[in-house]
């Protein structure tokens, strides 16, 4: 096993999965080793590591599928499995999952007497350049994304690209979308060799170098701004929007998937950034077509303009009252902590519904 990126990234390129697992866990005893997957993860991907020495199904919670599902209830699931399973703060938690697994169950060690050790497997591509990178966990609250979590960087994160052969086409879509944003926020050459690509055709091997590229540009922001005090709000490109399309998607009973919510909302994004900072309108629109292109168009109407704005009220990024946006001035030459009024957050909403 070695790193892929850096010390202060925890993240190993496996090499032999079960090989390398057995030697993370190897410093702990048995029977303080606990494993948490989600029930899709469990079934499709368990089964590659059900033999490794010191992972028990009688210390393994199985929760269900769906962000929907990351919330208190199933966060209390994990603290009673660790807390009537004997985990004391030498044990070690392992996350086996897309992002909500990893998200959770980071919550969950790092709020388990105080902190327990955890290591993050993920099994979808957008955990493996997005989620289980960077230290964030945490879970849903009263509809709103992400509303309570902690910084914590997991011990290890270990990347097997192996598990995507298991993804149905829609979850290897929606991990792309966070690559592309990566790629919107570091260069035009990424941008570029992203569209290259052929994601509904994806080559696997071609495929494991563009998610190592995404995790490096990934760690560059992570490394330089852990809490995301600065620099680091450069990977929120798309999330503000994002966020508030998920959270309606959500509460009108129609989920859509993390990286689509993303999709749609960079290019809402990418309008702002036209008429906060310049952004070529060319190119917002040659963009914005590639975007619906690969994932489709999010249906609302001017009814739902008053609910977005006020789920967006609630981003983690707003400071003194105001929404805060990363736009863009060209791409990758990225503005942080922009502002925009309420008119000009509608005239977005109303751009996006036009580009169907």
């Amino acid at each position: 096993m070695f790193p892929l990126l850096s010390e202060e990234s925890n993240v190993f390129i496996v090499e032999d999965l079960k090989k390398d697992i057995e030697h993370l866990i190897s410093k702990f005893s048995h029977d303080k080793v606990f494993l948490l997957s989600d029930e899709t993860a469990y079934e499709l991907c368990f089964p590659k590591i059900k033999d490794v020495e010191g992972i028990s199904k009688e210390r393994t919670v199985i929760i269900p599928s769906g962000d929907d599902n990351k919330g208190i209830k199933t966060l209390a699931k994990v603290w009673h499995l660790l807390s009537h399973g004997g985990a004391d703060r030498k044990s070690l938690l392992l996350t086996l999952g897309g992002g909500m697994p990893c998200d959770l169950g980071g919550f969950a060690a790092s709020t388990f007497k105080r902190g327990i050790q955890f290591i993050n497997i993920p099994t979808t591509l957008l955990a493996q350049v997005d989620a289980s990178i960077g230290g964030k966990t945490g879970i849903n609250f009263e509809g709103y994304k992400n509303e309570v979590g902690v910084f914590n960087q997991a011990s290890a994160v270990l990347i097997e690209t192996s598990f995507l052969d298991t993804l149905d086409q829609e979850n290897i879509i929606s991990g792309f979308a966070e690559m592309i944003k990566h790629a919107f926020i570091y260069s035009a050459d990424k941008w570029d060799e992203l569209k290259a690509f052929d994601i509904f055709k994806p080559d696997y091997k071609h495929l494991k170098d563009l998610v190592a590229d995404s995790i490096r540009i990934k760690d560059y922001f992570v490394k330089n701004d852990p809490l995301e005090n600065d620099i680091r709000k450069a990977l929120n490109f798309g999330h503000t929007f994002g966020h508030a399309f998920e959270s309606l998607a959500m509460h009108e009973k129609r989920p859509v998937l993390h990286g689509y919510a993303v999709a749609f909302g960079m290019i809402c994004e990418l309008y702002l950034s036209h008429i906060r900072l310049g952004f070529p309108m060319p190119l917002v629109m040659e963009i914005s077509k590639q975007l619906e292109d690969i994932f489709g168009h999010f249906d609302f109407t001017q009814e739902h303009f008053e609910e977005l704005y006020q789920l967006m009220t609630h981003d983690k990024k707003n400071e003194a009252n105001q929404i805060n946006f990363t736009l863009l001035e060209q791409i990758g030459k990225i503005q942080i902590n922009c502002e925009a009024t309420r008119e000009e957050i509608y005239d977005a909403l109303q751009f996006y519904c036009d580009i169907e």
